[in-house]
């Protein structure tokens, strides 16, 4: 038995979820009228999944997913109020204290249908216990990696091949109460697609969950796991196509190279021919020299000095004026930063000096405009005063 099981208790009808185990003999089981007691082992029994494919859903396990739902949007409400974060209104008004939620009208607008896409969705098990999916709504099969962040902290948790059009068994559960305390979820996907002529680039996504967004992000019917869920896309920018070099993707081709023209044998006969009679033209004295390999992409330093002595150590910046000064340090700020996007970094800090603010300014204006950036904010006050910032990437 595993945290997460639906069982039944042996002395009676009533259903419920695994949520803790306590020892070798004990277990804590959420019962579906919304409480939780200690059973033995010996008492329940695991509801196999074949039972509800082949006799439907019970009408009180219908109930208790109902009233796990209501439950789970109510807590989330909850942590957005201890979070200081104002959600928005429910479409409808909320049921009374133990009475079910009120079943939406006819006339009412329905959410828009999910697109395709690959996502991460949260299902309830119980109304406190939520399970972890990973949703393929494409057509391709994908390649996946899952960690999570904890202080600054990686830990790998799964990698797995997940095909089109299916979902993933739980990866992990984890409770509405400690909803501060989840970590940041780290996910890398590759999608592939057999006999097909493109390679897909790697996506890297970061989920770190707030409770404005997590309260709003709930779909009453999610494609293929078809039930509901708090749903988050993790590819709102599509794989982009590898751009293979000119060199390989002629190998690829299976169309033969064209024929020589009758003239160009000619030409290379007849230069054969020079070469052969000592006639041949001199070899030039000088040959180009063969182009160096591509430097290795190096992510730059967490934090990065945009002072002028700092860019320039070694001096011979006397006589510049403040306007190709500002220059200098924009490049390097630019340079830094798209060096920072493409070894997926999550953040960086830029100390560029309070001073007359004009150099802070010009920095906030080009981060505001990239929409890589998830946000930035002044840094580490209490060194730096004004005079660093902090930009968090996507």
């Amino acid at each position: 038995m595993n945290i997460g099981d639906r069982v039944r208790l042996l002395t009676g009808r009533e259903e419920g979820i695994i949520t803790r185990l306590l020892s070798d003999e004990l277990v804590e089981v959420a019962i579906d009228n919304d409480f939780t007691i200690p059973v033995l082992r010996r008492e329940i029994v695991v509801v196999a999944a074949e039972e509800t494919k082949a006799f439907g859903k019970s009408a009180a396990s219908v109930a208790a997913e109902k009233k796990a739902a209501a439950s789970g949007a109510e807590m989330a409400a909850k942590a957005a109020k201890k979070a200081g974060v104002a959600t928005e209104a429910p479409a409808a008004k909320p049921a009374a204290s133990g009475e079910s939620p009120a079943p939406l009208k006819a006339d009412k607008a329905q959410p828009a249908p999910v697109q395709k896409g690959i996502y991460l969705a949260l299902t309830h098990q119980s109304p406190e216990l939520l399970a972890l999916h990973l949703v393929n709504h494409t057509d391709r099969t994908v390649l996946f990696t899952l960690g999570e962040e904890k202080r600054e902290k990686y830990r790998a948790l799964k990698a797995e091949k997940l095909e089109a059009k299916s979902a993933t068994e739980a990866l992990g559960h984890w409770h509405l109460k400690d909803f501060d305390q989840w970590p940041a979820l780290l996910v890398q996907l590759l999608p592939f697609q057999f006999n097909s002529p493109d390679a897909f680039e790697l996506l890297n996504k970061r989920l770190q969950f707030k409770a404005a967004s997590f309260y709003t992000s709930r779909q009453p019917n999610v494609p293929v796991l078809q039930r509901e869920a708090y749903l988050f896309q993790l590819d709102e920018k599509p794989a982009a196509p590898v751009a293979l070099p000119a060199a390989e993707t002629e190998q690829q081709t299976d169309t033969p190279a064209p024929k020589p023209k009758p003239s160009d044998k000619q030409q290379l006969a007849d230069k054969l021919k020079a070469q052969l009679t000592g006639n041949a033209p001199a070899k030039p004295a000088a040959v180009a020299p063969a182009p160096q390999p591509a430097k290795a992409l190096v992510a730059p330093s967490h934090e990065v000095d945009l002072h002028l002595e700092a860019l320039q150590p070694e001096g011979g910046t006397d006589g510049l004026s403040n306007s190709a000064i500002l220059k200098l340090q924009l490049e390097a700020f630019e340079d830094t930063l798209s060096r920072a996007l493409a070894t997926s970094m999550h953040e960086i800090v830029f100390i560029h000096g309070s001073g007359n603010g004009t150099l802070r300014k010009e920095l906030h204006k080009l981060l505001s405009r990239n929409r890589d950036i998830k946000f930035f904010e002044d840094s580490m006050k209490e060194k730096f005063g004004y005079g660093a910032t902090l930009v968090r990437l996507k």
